[in-house]
């Protein structure tokens, strides 16, 4: 039976009768604000942060919002279903929660409690490689539901191999493969309170659990904590894979494969090559090149490339349940949610999390319904306008 995902408004409506009022935003897009009144500049600075002078994440903002959305009357909306199925998985709704590292910089439940959260809606969590809890401890959080593994290709491949190892041990089931990060940006937020928390062993939770990496260092972590942060960064990145070099991924995973940073038709193209499963069309959130295309205006051109081929996700400037359906509209079959339910954690732990879940996929419930579809796949590319810049 399909989740009325709009029944969230009543819900909120029925607590007002008694006087409670939701403990935050329902709009989504307030929730940064409020995190960088509560929380302190270092971590609201590297998670609200981006990339040179934050062009990116404004062009981001910007390619979802230049596209309005032109709805349709008097069609049966009355029963939605917003059920997918994404490689081969089924999910309630087109949703995922994009792999965000470091996270106890934000609250102390860390990576747990958005991976509960997540788990209670049936969303999938995607686990960073630079979380600050180890993956066996997320995935036994979770129970049986849904769990995707973000890798950080590394110059290790032993790490690497162990760490794909481990993930399909816990029961991660796909794996999402950033590419866009072999080097740290020029990311002025966090340069002007010179703020990086690897230097503290924070988002190492992995990497200082993981026996191929500890048989690298001459001492354990406990004894040398210094140490082990240096061999971590000096291994955590790699400018120097290629194409070729994904024949190791496809060799040491069973699962599907997805990479997250494309942008250009051509490179989602030479992932199909590859025996790729999906990309994630995305511009780590306006995280990495400062100027670069927008997320939004790149989809539908590597949609148009791949999408019948391969799945095609979508992640950078999702806000808002509208921004979902746009999404879908350019050519996504899901999307990945990133900085608000980093924010809703920050400001409310699990219920945070929580919060931002069903309220966005309110949103996009009745954003659905009254622009005159009763599916996710019923959206298609005459569902919007662009306006002019």
């Amino acid at each position: 039976m399909a989740k009325h995902w709009a029944d969230f408004q009543y819900e909120i409506y029925l607590n007002g009768m008694t006087g409670a009022v939701p403990r935050l935003p329902t709009d989504l897009t307030r929730l940064e604000e409020l995190t960088e009144r509560r929380l302190g500049p270092g971590p609201v600075g590297y998670v609200a942060g981006g990339a040179g002078d934050g062009s990116t994440m404004r062009a981001n903002r910007s390619a979802l919002e230049r596209r309005r959305i032109v709805p349709r009357m008097l069609r049966d909306v009355g029963e939605r279903d917003l059920a997918v199925e994404v490689l081969g998985r089924a999910l309630p709704a087109p949703l995922a929660l994009a792999p965000v590292g470091v996270l106890s910089i934000m609250h102390p439940d860390a990576e747990s409690a958005a991976a509960r959260a997540a788990a209670a809606h049936g969303v999938p969590f995607v686990l960073s490689s630079a979380s600050s809890t180890p993956m066996e401890q997320v995935a036994e959080a979770m129970g049986d539901a849904e769990r995707w593994f973000q890798l950080y290709w590394g110059r290790d491949r032993e790490v690497t191999r162990s760490f794909l190892g481990r993930a399909r041990a816990a029961g991660f089931s796909v794996l999402v493969v950033t590419l866009d990060t072999p080097l740290l940006s020029w990311r002025p937020r966090d340069l002007d309170q010179a703020y990086l928390p690897f230097l503290n062993g924070v988002g190492t939770a992995n990497y200082f659990t993981d026996p191929a990496f500890l048989a690298g260092l001459a001492k354990p972590v406990h004894e040398d904590p210094d140490a082990a942060v240096l061999h971590f960064l000096g291994l955590f990145g790699n400018p120097s894979h290629t194409w070729p070099d994904l024949a190791f991924l496809r060799e040491h995973w069973d699962g599907p494969i997805v990479l997250k940073g494309v942008l250009h038709p051509d490179d989602a193209r030479l992932a199909v090559d590859a025996g790729m499963d999906g990309v994630v069309v995305s511009n780590h959130g306006g995280r990495q090149v400062a100027g670069s295309v927008a997320a939004a205006d790149a989809l539908p051109r590597v949609a148009a490339a791949v999408g019948d081929r391969l799945t095609v996700l979508f992640d950078s400037g999702v806000r808002t349940g509208d921004d979902v359906f746009k999404a879908l509209a350019l050519g996504a079959e899901a999307v990945l949610l990133g900085r608000p339910y980093v924010y809703g954690l920050g400001l409310d732990g699990q219920a945070g999390v929580d919060h931002v879940i069903r309220s966005l996929l309110a949103e996009f419930d009745l954003t659905l319904a009254l622009s005159g579809h009763s599916t996710p796949a019923a959206i298609t590319a005459s569902d919007l306008i662009e306006e002019s810049a």
